[in-house]
């Protein structure tokens, strides 16, 4: 069920502005057309209805102002056959809709308002730390924008640091969580694989990964200033 707000002029029943609305399941609050866009935000999920029907020019400055304010829900107008020649993209609607317009024709309309409404679900397969993107899926880096080359070792050695900013680890800690506990290779693979990751991401952006001295490596996102050698 949609919670519709219907901004009109006059005091009418939500059936006698769009009689559609009489024979869906959806709770409507009827609020003057002189609502700010705070009360009208208060809801997520809300779709917004203005009756246009009567006084054209005023839902048209209605409609403008509440865009211009902030207003994130989707607007919709509500207008008589005359009335939809008048409408153009400056009045910054999201959708029109006859008075007449039937159930199903109003059902769908809702729909398409309320799924566009809806914030992006986060890509947890995306990893973003500074200016790297790290997309796990397809097992692909990205520099400021721009395609890293990295072997399967690198790019997992990069994503788990950047998992963990600022967190320092050990070399052996480091083998363990990216080579695994099987691996019988000395410390020394992770200083090759530090060395050409930095070598990588070139002399600009070669401090994100930094060395603690006696401990081990972090990541840092932000370019530190000074550098310690391996």
């Amino acid at each position: 069920m949609t919670h519709l707000m219907l901004l009109s002029d006059t005091a009418y029943t939500s059936g006698e502005v769009l009689p559609a609305l009489d024979l869906l399941n959806h709770r409507v609050t009827i609020l003057p057309l002189s609502t700010d866009s705070s009360v009208l935000n208060r809801d997520a999920g809300v779709v917004i209805l203005i009756d246009a029907r009567d006084a054209l020019v005023l839902a048209r400055n209605t409609a403008q102002l509440l865009k211009s304010s902030g207003l994130t829900a989707p607007l919709l107008m509500v207008l008589t056959e005359g009335g939809m020649a008048a409408v153009s993209s400056q009045w910054l609607v999201d959708d029109i809709i006859l008075d007449t317009a039937g159930p199903a024709e109003l059902e769908a309309r809702l729909r398409l308002a309320s799924a566009h409404s809806l914030p992006e679900e986060p890509d947890d397969s995306i990893i973003r730390s500074g200016e790297v993107t790290i997309d796990e899926a397809s097992y692909t880096a990205r520099l400021a924008g721009a395609p890293l080359n990295l072997t399967y070792k690198e790019f997992e050695l990069l994503k788990f640091l950047a998992q963990h900013p600022g967190r320092v680890f050990t070399r052996a800690q480091l083998l363990s969580e990216v080579w695994g506990y099987d691996y019988y290779g000395g410390t020394r693979t992770v200083d090759v694989h530090i060395r050409r990751l930095r070598s990588k991401l070139g002399p600009d952006h070669e401090h994100m990964i930094s060395t603690v001295r006696n401990v081990g490596y972090s990541f840092n996102a932000p370019r530190s200033s000074s550098k310690d050698d391996i």
